[in-house]
This record gives C-alpha cells, sequence and structure tokens, in this order.
C-alpha cells in the first residue's frame, strides 16, 4: 500500500545530514505497517541516498549573513514556490522542516495556505534574536521539536506545541582511531601539541576566517613545536587555501577525518556553528572564532540578545570557551587563548570540566528516533 507523500527539507549540509537519518527512521517506522511512504523534499546528496526524492537542491538556498542573503531572495522565494507547488500536486499529508529558518518559514506559511501541517525539526533560534519570528511560529507550526534543553520551555510558555528530544550529534561524533594512530598516518609527533583548525564550511566563511587563523599559527608556530592540523569541510577545493598559506607554517589538511582531528586535538580553533558542539561532544577545549563582513555585524549588533555566540556557552549558561568574534577576533587573540590552553594543565582541565557539563544537556542519545516518533505520530 502506498501512502500519501510527506515533503521533507533541509536548507544546509548538517541539516541535509539530519534530515537524511530522520528519512531512513520514519521509512522504517512506515515498513513496519506494511506500507510505503514516499518522501519527497529539498536537501542534499545524504536525504537523495536515503530515498528522499529531491525536487531541490539546498545549495539553492543556503548562504551565510543577512546582506549576503540579499541577492539569494528571489531564489529562496522561486524553491518555496516550487515545494508548495509539488506538496499540492502530490497530496502531502505532512511537512517536516529541518532548521533554516529564513527559507522553512516561507515554506511552512506556504503549508497552511493549502491545508498541509507542519512538523519542525531544529527551530529557528529566537532566544538569540528575532524573538517576534515565535509568533510566526505559533500561527504556522503544529509540533515544534527541539534539540536544545533551554529551547523547550520558551516555545512552551508562548504557546506553541513543543518537544525536547536531544541533540541528534551524540549518537554520531565518535573517533575511530586513537590519537597515536592519527598522528602515525598523517605524519604527525603524538607527544608533541596538535591544533586543528576548523574555519567553516562555506567558502564565504573561509574568505572571513582562514586567513587570521593561519596568521595565528604564524604566532603559535614559534617556538616550532605545535603542530596544525585542518579539518576541510568537503566539496572545498585545495585551491581556495592557497592564496593564505605561510611557507612557515606546515598545514596537515585531512578531509573526512573531522572526529578524529579534533580528538587528537590538544586545542582546536573552531568557527562558531555546529562544528563547536562536535567539539564539545569529543571534550576537546576550544577557541571559538568568527567573523562576517562589516554591514552584516553592524545589523547583527543590534539583533542579538544572547552574552554568548557560541552553541557551547549558550547551552553552558556562561563562558566555557573563550570567543573571539569580529573585531576580537585577532591573530594575537587567538594564540594567546590556545597558548592559555596548551601551556596550562589548570586551564585545560577547566574547559574540559565545563565540556562535560555541556555533553550531559544535549540528551542521552536517540534523538532522530524519538522525533521519527512524533512526527509519524503526526500522520
Amino acid at each position: 500500500m502506498s501512502e500519501r507523500p510527506i515533503l521533507l527539507s533541509a536548507g544546509e549540509a548538517s541539516s541535509d545530514m539530519y534530515a537524511a537519518r530522520l528519512a531512513t527512521a520514519l521509512q522504517a517506522r512506515a515498513t513496519t505497517k506494511h506500507s510505503n511512504l514516499p518522501i519527497f523534499g529539498m536537501g542534499g546528496p545524504r536525504m537523495n541516498a536515503a530515498g528522499v526524492e529531491l525536487v531541490a537542491d539546498y545549495h539553492e538556498v543556503a548562504v551565510v549573513g543577512i546582506t549576503e542573503v540579499l541577492h539569494k531572495i528571489p531564489t529562496v522565494i522561486g524553491v518555496q514556490n516550487r515545494l508548495k507547488r509539488e506538496a499540492k500536486a502530490r497530496n502531502a499529508q505532512l511537512a517536516v522542516l529541518v532548521d533554516s529558518p529564513g527559507t522553512h518559514l516561507g515554506v511552512a506559511r506556504r503549508m497552511k495556505q493549502i491545508g498541509v501541517p507542519v512538523g519542525y525539526f531544529i527551530g529557528p533560534q529566537i532566544w538569540a534574536w528575532r524573538p517576534r519570528r515565535i509568533r510566526v511560529v505559533k500561527r504556522l507550526v503544529n509540533r515544534m521539536v527541539v534539540i536544545f534543553p533551554f529551547e523547550e520551555q520558551i516555545y512552551r510558555d508562548a504557546g506553541v506545541p513543543v518537544d525536547f528530544v536531544g541533540h541528534p550529534l551524540v549518537d554520531t561524533v565518535r573517533p575511530t582511531m586513537s590519537r597515536e594512530e592519527f598522528a602515525a598516518r598523517h605524519g604527525l609527533d603524538a607527544s608533541l601539541p596538535i591544533v586543528t583548525i576548523l574555519p567553516g564550511s562555506r567558502p564565504s566563511e573561509i574568505a572571513q576566517n582562514y586567513g587570521r587563523i593561519i596568521a595565528a599559527c604564524e604566532r603559535l608556530a614559534q617556538p616550532g613545536n605545535v603542530q596544525f592540523v585542518h579539518a576541510t569541510a568537503h566539496g572545498l577545493t585545495p585551491e581556495l587555501f592557497l592564496q593564505y598559506a605561510q611557507p612557515k607554517v606546515k598545514i596537515t589538511r585531512v578531509e573526512g577525518e573531522t572526529y578524529n582531528a579534533l580528538a587528537a586535538a590538544d586545542c582546536a580553533i573552531v568557527a562558531s556553528g555546529t562544528a563547536t558542539i562536535e567539539a564539545a561532544l569529543l571534550g576537546t577545549p576550544m577557541v571559538v572564532v568568527y567573523h562576517v563582513a562589516r554591514v552584516t555585524a553592524a545589523i547583527l549588533r543590534r539583533m542579538i540578545r544572547t552574552p554568548f555566540i557560541g552553541m557551547v556557552n549558550l547551552i553552558g549558561g556562561r563562558p566555557i570557551v573563550p570567543e573571539l568574534i569580529q573585531d576580537k577576533f585577532t591573530p594575537a587573540a587567538v594564540e594567546k587563548e590556545v597558548r592559555r590552553i596548551l601551556d596550562s594543565d589548570a586551564a585545560c582541565d577547566e574547559v574540559k570540566a565545563g565540556l562535560a557539563e555541556v555533553r550531559a544537556k544535549l540528551g542521552p542519545g536517540g534523538a532522530i528516533e524519538r522525533a521519527a516518533d512524533i512526527f509519524a505520530g503526526m500522520l
């Protein structure tokens, strides 16, 4: 028996990963009822591999920043309308939207217009900025499923049906080799400090972050006992980084080994985002950095409502790891914070204790399965 399909939509790479796992879990639940659950929507290679029929690619809408998004507006509207047309033509029984509120709240509005209920996984960060969005969520979303513990009460107080399921990364962030094995594999000395850098996953982030990070590495390279590993995001070519190369700094570049590179590190320099959660789950001390275009920064200063930018500090409710954002993100400041962690066992242990607290707050695992149960209950 073939059921009415569901729309599943992800607007960027990390969402594609979560949505793919969610698609598999939803299909498993449909299979137990001796039926087939067709799933279509927007996503990337992981969703495609999970059997989702893609009618839009997330690269069409993925962008970072406020000013940077302006030229994407016509494309985003076009994708929103395309998803609406497909949902109507296929008589979808449910839409499950994953993160990316800039795109997905518009999709939710269009789903309401055609009578398709909406489940939302990883909702808008209304606790950080644009708090009035919660009114839009209340009007358009039938059920919100959140991954951070402090979000549940915020949505519940606003009258939004909500469930906290924990963070999906709890189940997947695991190294596959020891520090010694990683070092031997890549020609590193396991007895010397290793600093892993994660400058971001998009070219726009590399343009803003990578040069400053490399300049900090050049300072850290003296007197010569610190080793540097760059865990490169999939799809970024080596040519993108050549313009920032420093002859005095040897960078070991690895792809597809982010968790091993983080687990082997004594300290990491990480662009604010999902990678900070991954580092926290691995217990790796880190310095969080980020830089955006000046116009974007000026707008964000007026909009952001939280004392922290990094998710680790937001979850912990205090400055567990140092944050160097915008003008504070200088090579000298990065060097200072990394050296503090590398040179002081007490400072390192303090950060690791804080990261353990954060890991405990991210749930026991099984977030995707719990989310799938909730969305399957909406069918």
